[in-house]
């Protein structure tokens, strides 16, 4: 694997992060909405309400409106670990391609069947076997989410796998410790559930737009309770994952908790910091600035929620370059130290290899035990300057302070949207109902700002501490990508404003016309 040009580099990523920001727009509303409709629908099978069946009809449009376009994304996105990131698939396809695989085989073919029925089969099956469809199609897209969030939870906590030498390739050697380390479990459940506070929050805000009009109130404030509801367990259940989430990373990858927290110096008791402004002339070495302008920080609370003790040390982003500091697995090595192991480890392989070649099985077997002993800091071999090591810290401090203030912002909301439609004063709420109009668009905010807390803080690893982004690249023009990062661009914002023109105009026709 040879280093290519940083212009490559950029370029490529910022290809990947087009991409995957415009399918996130897509992927949370199909989950959040496809588990109200569903509810909706068994409310009508439960009670024989037709007032259910057309809500249930009406939200099945939407989502299916969002549904194709977010496939459409997503197979793009797929692509491009082929196209921009052939080193990648070639290092660790025999593990990253097993999920997408299943993900393709099980969860795409249970959506692609049952969500036939589902749109089309009102009339033609039993009330009973309709439902199941529904809810098999969502199971479908769940389950889909599933394999994409473990796929990617492996390249911030890499287990499971296995270099093999002689084919230069990791190599799966315990498929259930990738489906079910703490990292992809924790990762799908949050991820989910936040796809479910989009499709409340959406919902909630269509049916508050009703209300205004004074169009369909029946309607209206059957789907607003619904959503509510929905949306207010989710938000809490959300809050216990976050906490699990920012528990794995204070494990894993320590460098991305010291940037979201804007921590540069370690220290025990550490302050969580509720709201701050990041000071801009601060730098890692020999700087005696503070990290902040203004700070809000809760006492010991970091060491508290990090290592679950009050007391405990919490390296900043100097330590961790330094090393130096005691682990649960030791003393912390340096960033020099690491790079060093794994200049070696690739050293090792290269003279395995030619040992190989050479038929000199013992010097390949002392070889071999040598590269396995450095492999864990391999990723460090292919970094020259420790500042590479470092994410950028205002995007992750602010995405994710500016996510966690959102996600309290919502339960409240919830909150106060279930207590009125329950006392009967919703209508008369109107600056409530405008509140819930717009903050539609703050869910997929809070969404898109999660990803980037997650991808951006793991930087600059394509797969956390074994393959950089520099040795993972594809070896092409970066003229090429940029290119195809206009036409992306171009593309993806056509989709995105025929969805916008296309739901706009099934909302102003309303759940009215909808056949019974």
């Amino acid at each position: 694997m040879n280093l290519l040009d940083a212009t490559l580099v950029d370029w490529s990523r910022a290809q990947f992060a087009l991409t995957a920001m415009y399918h996130w727009l897509f992927v949370p509303l199909t989950l959040g909405l496809g588990v109200i409709m569903s509810i909706m629908e068994t409310l009508y099978v439960r009670t024989g309400k037709e007032e259910w069946k057309k809500a249930a009809q009406f939200w099945m449009t939407l989502f299916g409106i969002n549904f194709a376009i977010g496939v459409a994304t997503g197979i793009i996105l797929e692509f491009e670990f082929g196209t921009n990131w052939s080193n990648y698939s070639w290092f660790v396809g025999d593990i990253f391609g097993a999920p997408l695989a299943i993900e393709a085989i099980l969860a795409f073919f249970m959506e692609a069947t049952f969500i036939s029925i589902m749109f089309f089969g009102w009339k033609k099956v039993s009330k009973k076997f309709h439902l199941a469809s529904t809810w098999l199609t969502v199971l479908g897209a769940t389950l889909s989410a599933l394999w994409i969030l473990v796929a990617n939870a492996w390249m911030q906590y890499p287990v499971g796998m296995e270099f093999n030498p002689d084919t230069v390739r990791n190599e799966m050697i315990d498929f259930w410790s990738i489906l079910l380390s703490p990292v992809a479990m924790n990762k799908f459940f949050h991820t989910v559930l936040s796809g479910w506070v989009m499709g409340g929050l959406f919902v909630m805000g269509i049916s508050a737009w009703y209300l205004l009009k004074k169009r369909e109130v029946d309607f209206a404030l059957r789907s607003m309770m619904v959503a509510a509801i929905f949306g207010l367990v989710s938000t809490l259940l959300i809050a216990y994952t976050g906490d699990g989430s920012a528990y794995n990373v204070s494990q894993r990858q320590p460098m991305k908790l010291a940037a979201m927290e804007g921590l540069y110096q370690g220290k025990t008791k550490a302050g969580l910091v509720a709201i701050g402004i990041l000071n801009p002339a601060k730098k890692v070495y020999n700087d005696s600035n503070d990290p902040f302008l203004f700070k809000i920080e809760i006492p010991s609370m970091l060491s508290l929620l990090s290592q679950r003790d009050i007391n405990a040390f919490v390296p900043g982003i100097s330590n961790i370059l330094d090393g130096g500091y005691q682990t649960k697995n030791g003393v912390a090595l340096s960033f020099l130290e690491k790079q060093a192991r794994g200049k070696a480890a690739i050293q090792s392989l290269a003279a395995y290899q030619k040992a190989m070649t050479a038929k000199d099985t013992l010097s390949a077997r002392a070889l071999k035990a040598e590269l396995k002993l450095n492999y864990p800091q391999f990723g460090y071999g292919y970094i020259d300057k420790v500042e590479t090591m470092i994410p950028n810290v205002p995007t992750v401090f602010y995405s994710f302070h500016i996510m966690v203030m959102l996600g309290f912002y919502f339960i409240v909301l919830f909150g106060l949207v279930v207590y009125y439609v329950n006392v009967k004063q919703i209508q008369k709420a109107t600056w409530l109902l405008w509140v819930c109009v717009w903050t539609i668009p703050l869910g997929y905010v809070a969404g898109e700002l999660g990803w980037a807390v997650a991808e951006v803080g793991r930087q600059p690893w394509a797969i956390q501490d074994v393959l950089p982004l520099n040795a993972a690249i594809s070896h092409i023009s970066s003229t090429s990508v940029m290119i195809t990062f206009f036409l992306f661009l171009f593309l993806f914002t056509a989709l995105l404003l025929a969805e916008i023109r296309i739901m706009l105009k099934q909302i102003k026709k309303g759940p009215e016309g909808h056949s019974n």
